[in-house]
């Protein structure tokens, strides 16, 4: 079914047609409960995330119908996704699979070019880019009334702009980009998918009790009205080996921290990531976690080494007094971590929040390396007891994930350099782009992702505030290592 509309969706991008789009075979899949994974999510905005290509070689309605046929036939590989969320008389959510269709909508952008949503004249990502999305500021929890995937195709004067919207309570990025992957392949022809997700919800992630959830649901954590810039830094394979090799090859010179540690605590008020700690308990913790040194012969990570110029960038550009403490957020996927492992391809929220927190003036005063360690050790602790333990937590007080619960001192690392974000030909050759669209965005805000070039390079989407970008894009020790767009 399409209904075609006439209004215009900006005064640069019309809308030219909307259709629901329904899965070509009846769904077979019973209604999937919510995990704890999922159901943190109920409180965030829906995923978006879009490719860029060039011009396809025909006509664009006949591209419109074949994108049409292929999403339904991704959506019977994928049946959460022509779902809605439901939640029974006992309090629990589930996604029901009952074929109800997700959205297609072709927008008209002909006198728009791919450049023009590269980049703007100041670096930023264009705003233009934001209203290639659908649902845009849509609530999870909405997925009760609405639909859980919108597809928006843009046509541009020179290129294709193919966005994605998915419920982040239904999906994360791991099982957004295998559906666009599929998406993808089903569109240029093959008949088989290579990556068939796993519906199974027989995991520690399940949920015996209910969430708390405010009357009329959940919204989300943070403004939306708070000035902000966005820029995409581009790391090179090349860049990003050289500042490992740094990372790894730095001595933190013999610092003798409980010396450091007492006299900051005697000069300075304390901000604590922990509200139960006394300073005498957190300094107590912070001499025990530092006198004992990491172990020289761990090799830090490529993406470890690039966390901490960006935390020690960041935290400099903010110009916070030496007494704040910072956090470094990260998102990492649980799959591998359980013991026994979720199969690679679970479809569903599989992910928890890696908190790092340090002084400012540590974070500035000590090399690289010692930035890198803190975020190697809570990773590397992060295994099958941690997974549990959290999830056991949050069952003693169930409740939404607070996206940006900071005072300006947080940075939250989300998305992954090493999803398949390029692996999406639909046909017509591989993408020249990816970008996001307006989703889950606020000061300390980064999202990153593998360089089209491959070899280990890293495109890194950055919100902070003005004042605070300005000071990165200043920042010598950063900046080194970014190479031109």
């Amino acid at each position: 079914m399409c209904v075609c509309v006439s209004t215009m969706l900006s005064q640069s991008l019309a809308i030219v047609s909307k259709s629901t789009v329904f899965p070509d075979q009846k769904s077979a899949i019973a209604d999937l409960k919510l995990s704890v994974s999922d159901l943190s999510m109920l409180c965030c905005h829906y995923i978006q995330k879009g490719v860029l290509f060039t011009k396809p070689p025909f006509p664009i309605l006949e591209l419109i119908s074949l994108l049409k046929q292929s999403l339904s036939q991704t959506l019977t590989r994928f049946p959460p996704l022509a779902g809605r969320l439901t939640t029974d008389a006992d309090g629990y959510v589930y996604v029901t699979c009952n074929d109800a269709g997700a959205d297609l909508i072709h927008a008209n952008g002909s006198h728009i070019h791919v450049r023009d949503l590269l980049s703007s004249d100041n670096g930023d990502v264009p705003e233009l880019v934001k209203g290639c999305f659908a649902l845009d500021g849509t609530v999870n929890y909405e997925g009760h009334f609405g639909a859980i995937l919108a597809v928006q195709v843009t046509e541009l004067a020179d290129g294709l702009f193919i966005c994605c919207t998915v419920n982040h309570a239904v999906a994360d990025g791991m099982s957004f980009w295998n559906f666009f992957n599929s998406f993808a392949e089903l569109s240029r022809g093959v008949k088989t998918i290579s990556r068939t997700p796993d519906f199974c919800r027989d995991s520690v992630l399940n949920s015996p009790v209910v969430p708390k959830l405010p009357a009329g649901g959940p919204k989300v954590t943070f403004s939306g009205d708070a000035p902000v810039r966005e820029r995409i830094f581009r790391f090179t394979g090349e860049s990003i080996l050289k500042l490992k090799d740094k990372v790894n090859n730095n001595d933190d010179g013999g610092i003798d921290v409980v010396a450091e540690l007492m006299g900051r605590h005697s000069n300075d008020t304390l901000k604590f990531p922990d509200r139960n700690l006394t300073p005498s308990t957190w300094l107590r913790n912070s001499v025990s976690r530092e006198t004992t040194r990491t172990n020289p012969t761990i090799e830090i990570s490529s993406f470890q080494s690039l966390c901490a110029l960006l935390w020690r960038g960041i935290t400099r550009a903010r110009k916070l007094p030496s007494f704040s403490m910072t956090t470094f957020r990260m998102a990492v996927n649980c799959r591998h971590r359980l013991e026994p492992k979720l199969d690679p391809l679970y479809f569903g929220n599989a992910i928890q929040s890696v908190r790092t927190y340090a002084l400012a003036g540590d974070v500035l005063s000590k090399d690289l390396r010692w930035c890198a360690q803190q975020l190697n050790k809570n990773v590397v602790a992060h295994n099958n007891a941690t997974v549990r333990k959290y999830e056991e937590n949050w069952m003693q007080d169930p409740k939404c994930f607070l996206l940006s619960d900071f005072d300006g001192t947080m940075i939250t690392m989300g998305s992954s350099s090493r999803l398949p974000v390029y692996d999406n030909d639909f046909g017509w050759g591989r993408p020249i782009a990816v970008r996001s669209g307006r989703a889950n965005k606020f000061d300390g805000k980064i999202a990153a992702f593998p360089g089209r070039e491959g070899g280990g390079s890293v495109d890194l989407e950055v919100i902070l505030a003005p004042e605070t970008m300005a000071g990165l894009e200043s920042d010598l020790e950063f900046m080194q290592y970014v190479s031109s767009l």
